[in-house]
């Protein structure tokens, strides 16, 4: 659920709003997984799930295929949203599972909790919030010309 003040990019491209919390979950259970555990092949699946998320290849999304067997099974009903956000907000993730293999790779522990942590807290909004996070950067970053 967004703010009616927030302007997102649009692209007039539907997708299933209620698919993307599902993916939203599992990017939050493999966030607690990798806390959990330390394994730094996790990061690496969400660096590999965000890229091609962000840049328009959803179809070898390994997340999206799990929620796309989870919307069938459960029987999710399909709940329109324009794509640009969503994929704004993936590109967004991107960057910062990019930085979190970044951090692990050079052994800044003290860098990649918090944002392991952040990152859970960013899926857990949207997921069960429907909150994007991504939408209020991106009114930011329009506030101060970058966009």
């Amino acid at each position: 659920m967004m703010s009616q003040d927030l302007q997102c990019p649009i692209e007039h491209v539907k997708v299933n709003e209620n698919k993307i919390r599902i993916v939203a979950l599992l990017v939050l259970f493999m966030g607690i997984g990798f806390l959990l555990t330390g394994y730094n092949w996790l990061i690496m699946l969400l660096v590999y799930d965000f890229f091609v998320r962000a840049f328009f290849i959803p179809k070898l999304s390994l997340l999206g295929a799990l929620a796309n067997v989870l919307v069938k099974l459960f029987k999710v009903a399909y709940k329109p949203t324009d794509r640009g956000p969503k994929r704004f907000a993936a590109g967004m993730g991107l960057v910062f599972v990019t930085t979190m293999l970044i951090a692990a790779i050079l052994g800044w522990v003290v860098l990649l909790a918090p944002l392991a942590i952040v990152l859970c807290i960013f899926a857990c909004l949207e997921s069960f919030a429907g909150l994007c996070v991504g939408c209020y950067f991106y009114n930011g970053l329009q506030r101060v010309k970058i966009l």
